[in-house]
């Protein structure tokens, strides 16, 4: 094993981690690391955890260090219901992915009449995700599948080290999903995940995490999961 100077930065530290859900126990005992650089994928049945997880990750990478390092504004965040405002266009939608990275000038120019440079860049992002044709069209009268494509571009056009994406192919036929998951990982040094797709967690991830009434069943690096393992985090 490597020495910790050897191994990439420390993101987070989580130990012995407690978080609730709808006043709920949704974590509990979570003791967790992980580095730069690692694509992980968090997998277990519906109401495992694996959204307050992601949430969890996600409020601690606004916060200033502490013990770990911080990812303030270098994290984006792929919301399992889209978060979209559908009563805007999808370039609008996109575009709100950098609303904290510009003054409120800037960003009400552009959101009224966006500079071409602004326009060419969401224009590319979209192309690869054969959403161009939506590029103004209100995300209220979009398909699942589109409206979790427009979520994907936002965070796509926020950029940044880390992305956090709570299940972001559900609504994705396999074959589109698959270019998806390529796109993401091209764009994101850091990603952590859920996925309910087993071939796609063992293709894309390196770690896998199974989680189990909120707690951690295994954490392990992809090619030592079994399907032993799987069956047992799915069918107890």
């Amino acid at each position: 094993m490597k020495s910790d100077k050897l191994q990439n930065p420390l993101l987070f530290d989580l130990v012995d981690e407690r978080a609730d859900y709808q006043n709920k126990v949704a974590l509990k005992r979570i003791t967790l690391k992980i580095r730069q650089g690692e694509k992980i994928a968090l997998m277990g049945p519906s109401g495992a955890g694996k959204t307050t997880l992601l949430r969890l990750l996600y409020e601690r990478s606004q916060l200033p260090l502490n013990g770990y390092q911080n990812v303030l504004n270098e994290v984006a965040y792929v919301d399992q219901h889209y978060a979209l405002v559908s009563q805007l266009s999808v370039l609008h939608n996109v575009y709100m992915g950098r609303l904290d990275r510009n003054s409120t000038f800037f960003n009400l120019r552009n959101l009224i009449r966006p500079q071409k440079t602004v326009l060419t860049e969401i224009e590319l992002i979209l192309t690869d995700l054969n959403m161009e044709q939506q590029i103004n069209q209100t995300t209220g009268t979009l398909s699942g599948g589109q409206k979790q494509r427009t979520a994907i571009a936002r965070a796509m056009y926020k950029g940044g080290n880390l992305l956090l994406a709570d299940e972001p192919i559900s609504s994705i036929d396999v074959q589109q999903a698959g270019a998806i998951l390529d796109l993401l990982c091209q764009n994101a040094e850091t990603i952590v995940m859920s996925l309910h797709n087993v071939d796609f967690a063992m293709k894309y991830a390196q770690r896998i995490i199974g989680l189990r009434q909120g707690e951690i069943l295994f954490d392990q690096p992809t090619p030592h999961v079994t399907l032993t393992m799987l069956d047992t985090l799915y069918n107890p």
